[in-house]
């Protein structure tokens, strides 16, 4: 017994010893402080910031405008805004069927409906979660892929596999057809509700696993929790419509038909696009090699669908892919960390649009592969 008590002692002496080694001591703190002394410049900087942000100090003033001229421009006839929502994949999936309807038809101002697959996405989402709770049951719920799950039960955020399966499976339609909503824009709260009773779904489906339920009780089960969800679902946005009557008019208001369709029928009436086999996603990645295809793991919209699979391309490459697609008037989805280097006013993307380095006298060298290792961004995707 002294024997294992000494252990111990010795044992936590070594953890202490460590930890104060590691931490900073007084005369740490004091080489510290020593090592940048303020100066004029620093005051002076300190007090602009006291009443103004970083990226306005930090906007270089010599960096000339973004010409807004192009040769080759896709027409889309107005913006699409996805305000409070994690749906820009969406937006920019509807946006590029949305630009080759317009072109085809001669039409005016024209939008695909958003909310109405977000409403399917969230639902189709909730089943993935449920039906992995059970496919993992058995594994200890703190085990890797458990606390993954339990963790990110329901998001709006997604790629463009999202909208190869969701599209192909429930077709589109126009967006007067299924309008956007409050909750459609501002999704954190219903998001927030779903995942508390997806969570709570979770346990139970688990518990009926570990009392020896059959397959066909907790698919009963399921689809009674997924009944619950698609009512919160239909309070929040409203009820998908099955059928519609919809008019087809050009630029000038002209009306050229009008027909009953279904979701599905819309799409292969005006779209009529493969999605899930004409079309692949490329990514630009260079902490991996290129030339690659690469898939991440339950990172899909629909538990039958198909995970993000994309394939890693130079961005010399990617380049010339776009050129060719907006020379041919065809819009590209592409999706970009625009949280970084963002400049909000112009609307313009670019690593060299603040001087962060100047302003607080150090270096930010990290290449981008660099930045990706470390989390501080993520790949581009077209």
């Amino acid at each position: 017994m002294k024997r294992i008590l000494t252990l111990t002692f010795g044992l936590l002496s070594a953890v202490a010893f460590a930890q104060k080694n590691g931490a900073i001591t007084e005369s740490m703190l004091q080489q510290i402080k020593q090592q940048n002394p303020p100066t004029a410049t620093d005051r002076a900087l300190r007090n602009a910031l006291a009443a103004n942000g970083i990226n306005d100090l930090t906007k270089r003033a010599d960096k000339a405008p973004v010409d807004g001229n192009f040769t080759y421009r896709v027409p889309s006839n107005g913006i699409t805004d996805q305000q409070s929502s994690g749906r820009c994949w969406l937006f920019t999936g509807l946006n590029v069927m949305r630009a080759r309807m317009i072109k085809d038809y001669k039409l005016g101002e024209f939008t695909l409906s958003q909310s109405f697959l977000s409403f399917y996405d969230q639902l189709e989402k909730s089943n993935l979660f449920l039906q992995c709770v059970i496919d993992y049951a058995k594994e200890p719920i703190d085990s890797r892929q458990n606390t993954w799950l339990f963790e990110h039960p329901l998001s709006d955020g997604g790629t463009f596999s999202g909208v190869q399966d969701l599209v192909m499976k429930y077709g589109v339609v126009p967006a007067e057809v299924f309008p956007e909503s409050y909750n459609a824009n501002n999704t954190s709260k219903m998001a927030e509700i779903i995942s508390l009773k997806l969570r709570q779904y979770g346990l139970e489906l688990r518990d009926m696993v570990s009392k020896g339920k059959s397959a066909t009780d907790l698919q009963k089960r399921k689809t009674t929790m997924l009944g619950e969800v698609y009512h919160i679902l239909q309070i929040c946005l409203g009820t998908p419509v099955e059928k519609f009557v919809w008019t087809l008019r050009t630029a000038d208001g002209k009306a050229v038909s009008t027909a009953e369709y279904t979701p599905k029928q819309f799409y292969q009436e005006f779209v009529g696009k493969d999605l899930k086999n004409d079309y692949v996603m490329l990514m630009n990645d260079p902490t991996r090699p290129y030339y690659k295809l690469y898939a991440v793991d339950l990172d899909r919209h629909t538990y039958d669908g198909r995970n993000w699979t994309y394939i890693n391309l130079p961005m010399s490459e990617i380049k010339a892919m776009a050129v060719k697609s907006l020379k041919d008037t065809t819009m590209m989805y592409m999706s970009c960390d625009v949280g970084k280097f963002l400049d909000k006013k112009t609307g313009v993307l670019d690593v060299d649009n603040y001087d962060y380095a100047s302003l607080f006298n150090t270096t930010f060298p990290m290449n981008k592969a660099e930045r990706i290792q470390t989390h501080a961004s993520a790949p581009a995707t077209p």
